[in-house]
């Protein structure tokens, strides 16, 4: 019960100081107009783990990236809300002899962006894909892509991280059996109002439906339990509208996004509509990734690998649902991950085979992207981060 209530009070602390850290000076130790952005990577030939960069909020420009810290695949980061820590999963199948992979805690320098490992944790299965942080601070979730599995990890006030405090395992199987003959946890997302998190299980053409305790660290069956999707679809990401009536996830194996209505009382997703992602006349193969709603929530973006390509749609506001604006060019090879900008403006697209990073401007009237012209060179990139 004390640690319950001692993880309370360090995350009032933190709440009480966020104003401080980012107020309208922007951000400390760097240029007004000016923040980080870091990027998770494969760690091959040109990579050695998570890179910096700044990135000019008015003109949507990044300087050349610059190790941070060192770290095997750090596939998917994310941000301590205080602003002061970075995690970072390691997409690796074993860990101290154990068949699992890790995931990393840094602290942050505000200054130069540069990262001080502080701890890792062992995942309980293997290549973990993606984590995130919840909104208190208190804890960090784990989706396990290889073993299958989600997990829960404790975060004390100094940033590191506990073992897992809850934990788990996915079993059953797909259609397709290249791709789903077991469990494939690809995303944890947790709700607006931090009380469910979701899990989009690739192998099982699921989401996982999980109550949330942020205070005690525990993900609890919801009911209902899950969504399904379509078999043979592949559920990879997963997405909310911003105030949260509404949820998207992408489909990696049929290149499609299914819209659901969300009933935030219950954590219950009910299916709308489903899109495909590849114009009507492409034939070549390709497979989805990355999905995320514009912060003005008129928009949906999902990258294509194959086609190379960032689809657009317009989110009717009264239905959640979706109609096709416009494919856009990645301006690279095999597009794994994007983000935008906190102010809505820009979008940066990680091509993973190009080993580059390109930034577009967003139409903020019509959620068109055009290229800025700038791309910058980052070995793999396969995560993006916005530090504002």
């Amino acid at each position: 019960m004390n640690y319950i209530l001692n993880r309370r009070s360090f995350c009032n602390t933190l709440v009480s100081a966020l104003p401080a850290t980012f107020g309208a000076s922007g951000l400390q130790g760097a240029s007004r107009g000016e923040s980080l952005v870091y990027f998770g990577t494969y760690t091959r030939s040109k990579s050695k783990g998570i890179y910096v960069s700044r990135f000019s909020t008015s003109a949507g420009k990044l300087t050349p990236p610059e190790l941070a810290g060192e770290m095997d695949n750090p596939s998917s980061v994310a941000l301590h809300p205080s602003g002061k820590f970075l995690y970072a999963v390691a997409e690796v199948d074993t860990y101290q002899g154990q068949q699992s992979g890790f995931v990393a805690g840094f602290s942050i320098d505000r200054t130069s962006g540069n990262l001080t490992p502080i701890n890792q944790a062992a995942t309980r299965g293997g290549g973990p894909c993606h984590l995130a942080v919840d909104e208190t601070g208190m804890n960090v979730l784990v989706a396990n892509y290889g073993g299958g599995s989600v997990a829960c990890f404790p975060v004390k006030p100094d940033g590191s991280l506990s073992a897992a405090s809850a934990f788990d395992q996915h079993t059953g199987s797909g259609p397709n059996r290249s791709r789903q003959a077991g469990p494939h946890a690809h995303q944890v997302v947790l709700s607006p109002d931090n009380r469910f998190a979701f899990a989009p299980d690739l192998g099982l053409d699921r989401v996982f439906i999980y109550r949330f305790n942020a205070a005690k660290g525990t993900l609890t069956a919801n009911d209902p339990p899950v969504a399904k999707l379509a078999p043979g679809a592949g559920p990879r990401h997963f997405a909310f509208r911003p105030k949260g009536k509404f949820a998207y996830v992408i489909c990696e194996l049929t290149s499609t996004i299914t819209v659901f209505s969300y009933n935030a009382e219950i954590g219950a997703l009910k299916e709308l509509q489903t899109v495909s992602t590849l114009p009507k006349d492409f034939k070549g193969t390709s497979s989805t990734a990355e999905i995320a709603v514009h912060p003005n929530r008129r928009f949906l973006y999902g990258s294509n690998r194959g086609h190379d390509s960032i689809a657009v749609f317009a989110i009717d506001s009264s239905k959640g649902t979706l109609t096709l604006v416009a494919h856009v060019p990645a301006q690279g090879k095999h597009p794994r991950s994007f983000a935008i900008d906190p102010s809505g403006r820009f979008l940066l697209a990680a091509n993973q085979d190009t080993d580059d990073v390109a930034g577009f401007r967003v139409d903020q009237k019509t959620g068109r992207l055009t290229p800025t012209g700038q791309t910058i060179e980052v070995g793999a990139p396969v995560a993006i981060v916005y530090l504002a």
